[in-house]
């Protein structure tokens, strides 16, 4: 009877302590955004992001913008700039696809250099990030 009870109490004490570590971890998650030409994406988008940071406010998180995901934060989108750039003040990076931009044609003057970083390749950015531990998620839907 006492194992028993000896093997209870450490199966408390270990799930216990695990618990306190995936609350105490250092979360760093890294999310792809492609498909900003779809306003319910952007708005799906938006949400997730402030919904994450909400629950984890001391997270790292890292938005890499590449194909039509750059039009998330050009300056000429004015419908979520508010809301993307309190993310931004809140820790977000949005670190846009250098090559996207060569391959479309758009120049670095579209977007607030104040708040976008640039990566010279997106899904290159998403790979390294990935290889240093980061939690990859597709952003939108």
């Amino acid at each position: 009877m006492k194992n028993l009870i000896t093997i209870i109490i450490g199966l408390f004490l270990l799930t216990h302590a695990t618990q306190i570590k995936a609350q105490n971890t250092a979360h760093k998650v890294v999310f792809q955004f492609t498909n900003a030409n779809d306003t319910l994406q952007q708005k799906a988008f938006v949400k997730q992001l402030e919904n994450l940071t909400g629950f984890w406010p001391e997270a790292q998180i890292e938005v890499v913008l590449y194909n039509q995901g750059v039009e998330l934060v050009m300056l000429n989108n004015t419908t979520y700039v508010d809301r993307v750039k309190a993310l931004h003040q809140q820790g977000v990076r949005f670190v846009i696809c250098e090559n996207t931009l060569k391959n479309r044609k758009i120049g670095k003057d579209a977007f607030d250099a104040e708040w976008v970083e640039f990566t010279p390749a997106g899904i290159a950015e998403i790979v390294l990030k990935q290889e240093q531990g980061w939690s990859y998620i597709k952003g939108g839907f």
